[in-house]
């Protein structure tokens, strides 16, 4: 009987270190997105300033090009927060299967952390 325990702790450890592994790509990926679209909306801003400056149709091409450059900029933002939805979905189920699994240990785990916060929050 305890082997099985054993087994059921070290999947239990597999899955965490697996979701862990997730959420640190899922993070550097987001940043790379948030960076992107910064840079998007950075290089419209450029180009309306300097359309702004500009008649005729080259002030014209310049505020088509800074509108693709927002649009790509939108898409890319709805795409990341796809992802983060998704992603958050994915460890609500996860983190409600490990505690339908494992009940005592996700309590204590629990108790530990409040009896945590509360020894820490007390100090300040």
């Amino acid at each position: 009987m305890p082997r099985v325990l054993l087994s059921d702790s070290t999947s239990a450890s597999v899955a965490l270190h697996s979701h862990l592994e997730e959420n640190i790509l899922l993070e550097s990926n987001l940043k790379a997105v948030n960076d992107d679209v910064k840079k998007l909306i950075n290089d419209a801003q450029a180009l309306f300033l300097a359309a702004a400056d500009l008649t005729g149709d080259k002030a014209e091409e310049m505020r088509n090009r800074g509108m693709r450059l927002l649009d790509r900029a939108v898409l890319a933002a709805q795409g990341a927060q796809a992802d983060v939805i998704v992603a958050g979905r994915e460890m609500a189920e996860s983190a409600e299967s490990y505690v339908r699994e494992n009940p005592w240990r996700a309590l204590a785990t629990a108790a530990g952390v409040g009896f945590l916060a509360g020894v820490i929050l007390s100090k300040k």
